[in-house]
């Protein structure tokens, strides 16, 4: 007997979930985005909006909802793109039934984010329309096209990405600087493209550096500008300690740059990371006009290194300050109020654990204005003798401060880094690619990686050292330069010449001050 067949036809349509037979408008939204906010991109950005505009609302099957946008930003994901966010939610709250777009490329660059959106918004019956493409991604064939297409986006972002990064290297192997001249306090940018001082804001740039050789914190700087009503570099009205310490320690305020501080890791996400090694610096000096003196610059990141050291036990109360260490306890000295409420009101200095413990310290108190005298002298001792002193200083450079030796082993150690490198990566690739014992491939990849960790370990060791000894140098330069031009012996104490001369003073037991110079000189005088 003869089967029969009854074909039933469908009456709802299987993404929107409609009758057929009923006569509804889908509801469109275009997307338009432009990846720049110069003004060119604008434009095309603009011209965008009014053509899907028009473009949905000509067509009498479409209901025009709205033309979502984003300008000024890169489409690699979509996590900061408000516009495309919104849509996409609206798509799924159901106010959306189709999308039209220009291409997959002006959707997302991100493999991963354009097929997650694509099967999020297929799920609740929504379709993307790419007109570039012709692609439909309700259609059975969508999905293969748009994993094709998405693909060749991100591949194409990568390339944009690595050729934008190696023109960044090369100019900064060029020695050419560029500053972010909308938040950077001091310069802009001149007609021939170079650096040029802006003189309001550079005296703003030689006070902050003059008050912190005068004892003042960054907090507190940034306190004293903040009362003044004086703007941020970004404009706002509180400055922060880091903004401070950011302009304090900026080798471009005394003519210098140091390029590619922070590096891409990766282009998908545009994350920036601080480079610590992983890739090439330059620094180029002289490359434009300086606002603080190269020697002023060097006292300044000498004494940044030396209220590091001494932590929470500096005090910025005055230019005394975590200068006097007591010669029986290390400890620092103080500053005391004595008859503060008479005619007989002084300040004295002295060991802030003097009367701490069952044994207290023998070391006498001191007066302002004896340790001024005592400074006078010894100084005056440094420019007696200051040919002599200069002579041996430069020996003293050479000596102690050199770091050619250090510089080679650097390289050997990055030579061989990158050589084990190489072997863990090959390790890794061998791995995947071919079948192996695994407890064999643990140990092999274990050795490598401990011998490079060790290496890694070494290579940081020397780095420190290198700093430690180019800070010594700018240190004993900066004093050179002082002494050098010191034209005559002062007869006044001068808070500049203190800061810029003395490392610290101990208070000897037996009434006698030892001055520690910047230099590693040391004199002492009698009370």
């Amino acid at each position: 007997m003869a089967k029969n067949i009854t074909v039933i036809p469908a009456t709802l349509d299987r993404h929107t979930g409609i009758s057929s037979d009923m006569h509804y408008k889908r509801r469109v939204a275009g997307y338009a985005r432009v990846s720049t906010d110069s003004e060119e991109q604008l434009t095309s950005y603009e011209a965008q909006v009014d053509y899907y505009t028009q473009y949905i609302k000509a067509n009498p099957e479409w209901q025009f909802v709205a033309v979502y946008t984003d300008e000024g930003i890169s489409a690699t994901n979509t996590k900061h793109r408000d516009g495309f966010n919104r849509m996409v939610q609206d798509a799924l709250d159901g106010k959306i039934d189709l999308i039209v777009t220009k291409s997959v490329s002006r959707f997302a660059r991100n493999t991963v984010d354009s097929l997650t959106t694509v099967r999020k918004l297929k799920e609740k019956g929504v379709e993307v329309y790419f007109q570039k493409e012709n692609i439909y991604t309700l259609d059975s064939k969508g999905e293969l096209l748009i994993t094709i297409m998405s693909s060749l986006a991100q591949e194409e972002s990568r390339s944009i990405s690595e050729n934008v990064t190696w023109g960044q290297r090369k100019r900064f192997a060029d020695g050419k600087v560029s500053m972010p001249y909308r938040h950077f306090l001091g310069y802009r940018k001149g007609a021939d493209g170079l650096p040029e001082i802006v003189p309001e804001e550079a005296e703003l740039v030689r006070r902050i550096y003059k008050l912190f050789m005068q004892g003042k914190t960054a907090h507190a700087i940034g306190k004293i500008l903040t009362s003044e009503g004086i703007p941020t570099p970004a404009g706002k009205a509180k400055w922060q300690s880091s903004t401070i310490e950011s302009i304090l320690q900026n080798e471009k305020y005394r003519g210098d740059a140091r390029l590619q501080k922070k590096f891409t890791v990766d282009f998908l996400q545009k994350k920036m990371k601080v480079n610590e090694g992983e890739v090439p610096q330059y620094y180029v000096e002289n490359s434009h006009p300086a606002i603080i003196d190269p020697e002023e610059w060097d006292l300044v990141q000498a004494e940044f290194s030396r209220r590091k050291a001494l932590g929470s036990r500096y005090s910025a109360a005055s230019v005394f300050s975590s200068m006097f260490f007591c010669g029986d306890c290390g400890s620092v000295y103080g500053s005391k109020v004595w008859h503060s409420t008479d005619k007989y009101r002084r300040i004295i200095w002295q060991c802030n654990n003097k009367f701490k413990g069952e044994h207290h310290c023998t070391t006498p108190h001191l007066y302002e204005k004896d340790i001024k005298i005592l400074f006078l002298r010894a100084f005056g001792k440094l420019m007696a003798g200051r040919e002599h002193i200069l002579e041996d200083i430069q020996l003293v450079q050479a000596a102690l401060c050199d770091c050619t030796e250090l510089d080679t082993q650097q390289a050997t150690l990055a030579e061989e880094m990158e050589i084990v490198g190489e072997l863990i990566r090959q390790c890794i690739e061998e791995n995947t690619s071919k079948v192996q014992n695994q407890e064999e491939y643990m140990e092999r990849y274990e050795r490598h990686t401990r011998r490079y960790e060790k290496m890694k370990k070494r290579y940081e060791a020397i780095e420190a050292e290198r700093q430690r000894r180019k800070e010594q140098n700018d240190r004993i330069s900066a004093f050179a330069a002082i002494l050098a031009g010191q034209s005559e012996m002062p007869i006044e104490f001068n808070d500049d010449l203190w800061l810029a001369a003395v490392d610290h003073a101990t208070v000897n037991a037996d009434e006698t001050v030892t001055f520690t110079f910047k230099s590693g000189i040391e004199i002492t005088e009698q009370m």
